[in-house]
């Protein structure tokens, strides 16, 4: 495998193709296929050919003529390029439905994330168990978060709590968040802080069914 090399900075754009081009090759993984080309991937995906030829450049794999890129080696130097192939340990702030559906995501384990803990305030959840894993109380997120080297965080609780338990992860040591309040958090600088807002995609899409032509 050719790795990605640390200093190339990848767009977002390109970030955010590079799971959907992953997906692929696991399932041509899956069917035994060893090789694929850039043209084919555009196909499927409804993507200009140039473009993931473009993307899949990050990766400084060249392609066999008439064969193309090899599978695996393709696969793994992708997972590699978003850091996959290491294992993130993280904490999830909120057990209500969506953090609770968080919890019982087996997938995330393919793109190596393992929410190794659960934190909530409601007396009702704490000592519960979500799909093998235990619900223990805010409070003791910075403390366990400094203890077990925790750098990621996930916010799954309601918005006026959000920007609390994001002070209290980034008091611990966790550098990186993953936002799913509905608000805007006030992080210091060297926080990462990626807002997965569900109401953002929704906006779009019933936008965009409003100006379609129903029959």
């Amino acid at each position: 495998m050719v790795p990605v090399k640390e200093t190339i900075t990848i767009p977002e754009p390109t970030l955010k193709r590079l799971p959907r081009y992953i997906d692929i090759l696991r399932n041509l993984q899956v069917k035994g296929e060893e090789y694929v080309s850039s043209s084919y991937i555009a196909s499927v995906l409804d993507l200009d050919p140039i473009q993931v030829r473009k993307d899949l450049s990050i990766t400084g794999i060249v392609g066999k003529p008439k064969l193309g890129f090899e599978v695996t080696e393709l696969l793994q130097s992708l997972l590699n390029a978003l850091n996959w192939n290491n294992k993130n340990e993280a904490f999830l702030v909120g057990a209500g439905s969506l953090g609770s559906a968080l919890l019982g995501y087996k997938g995330f384990k393919e793109y190596g994330l393992e929410i190794v803990a659960a934190f909530d305030n409601d007396p009702k959840k704490i000592g519960k168990s979500i799909n093998g894993i235990k619900i223990l109380p805010v409070k003791k997120v910075t403390e366990m978060a400094k203890r077990m080297h925790i750098h990621l965080g996930i916010i799954t609780a309601p918005a006026e709590a959000a920007q609390n338990i994001a002070d209290m992860m980034i008091e611990g040591g966790i550098i990186g968040i993953w936002n799913f309040a509905p608000v805007h958090l006030k992080t210091p600088g060297n926080i990462i802080v990626e807002n997965a807002q569900l109401s953002q995609s929704l906006a779009v899409l019933t936008h965009k069914l409003s100006k379609a032509s129903i029959i």
